[in-house]
């Protein structure tokens, strides 16, 4: 490749990479600095260096004398978030997988009218979303009346603002995210495997287990990034539905922006949470690409 090659190719590269600068790492390097700055009297911050943020992530002072220990606020909505991601994730998968497997058995005629239906939420705002979830589980809500009107209860099941409450609410966002990438993935699973281990006396669970899920096994890691992902950092959701018991922790990184006047340390979860984020692209990076390289072994 000649100079002048290497050259046009930089300049047609050029406008994304300043795109990619100006409205990504640089806001991340923004977020970066504050991290390491002392928090101002009224927001904002002193430029003066400090780690403070950082060690206020796990850790707090005793503000009688000094003293230090593990900060529990902190660490119980980082432990509670990653969590209720997970469980969110596996929960979605436990109902996205059957829904894909169903929408792929149909007709092809038929596909894209199911698809239809499952990406219709996507047309509604996530507030919107989340509040028609709320009204179904608060005590005046759908659920709580049918029970009620069975003579199953006596009196209204408190669900809103528990963990329950924000694992629903996720759920029924983040579950058609599951399902598109699972489905695109049985769209191209050859059935005749299946019946060939039925042929060969496989019960229906050995033939899911050894011969469809390691098949379509890059769609279930893909729907489950999908979802893990945007819940670690969910904040409409958790802060409807699980109100100020469940928070979670884009709820914290708001709170500290915002009433707690300390944008260090708030800069330093926001950081917190992007490693997290980070290390999960890592680890579906690895098991995609030592998928693909076993395959071409």
């Amino acid at each position: 490749m000649s100079g002048s090659d290497t050259l046009r190719r930089w300049l047609l590269a050029l406008p994304s990479v300043v795109i990619i600068m100006l409205f990504s790492i640089l806001p991340l390097g923004v977020v970066v600095v504050y991290s390491f700055l002392t928090p101002g009297d009224l927001g904002n911050v002193k430029w003066i260096f400090s780690t403070e943020g950082w060690f206020s992530v796990l850790f707090e002072r005793n503000i009688f004398d000094d003293t230090i220990s593990l900060s529990d606020a902190n660490l119980g909505i980082l432990l509670r978030s990653i969590a209720l991601s997970l469980i969110t994730t596996i929960i979605t998968l436990i109902f996205g997988l059957p829904t894909a497997w169903f929408i792929a058995t149909r007709q092809v005629t038929q596909r894209n009218f199911w698809l239809f239906l499952i990406t219709i939420p996507f047309w509604t705002n996530l507030l919107v979303r989340t509040i028609a979830v709320q009204e179904m589980i608060r005590s005046e809500g759908v659920f709580n009346r049918i029970l009620l009107a069975a003579g199953l209860i006596k009196a209204p099941i408190q669900m809103m603002y528990t963990d329950f409450a924000v694992l629903l609410g996720m759920t029924y966002v983040f579950l058609p995210l599951m399902v598109l990438p699972v489905y695109a993935a049985i769209e191209k699973f050859d059935f005749r495997l299946a019946e060939a281990s039925y042929d060969l006396y496989a019960s229906r669970f050995f033939c899911l287990r050894k011969v469809i899920l390691p098949l379509i096994r890059p769609g279930v890691i893909a729907g489950s990034i999908l979802v893990f992902v945007p819940s670690l950092g969910a904040y409409v959701t958790p802060r409807v539905m699980g109100g100020g018991k469940s928070m979670m922790l884009g709820n914290l990184i708001d709170l500290q922006f915002g009433q707690g006047r300390n944008w260090p340390l708030g800069a330093a979860l926001s950081i917190t949470l992007t490693v997290l984020v980070l290390i999960a692209l890592i680890w579906y990076t690895r098991l995609t690409s030592g998928r693909k390289e076993r395959n071409h072994g």
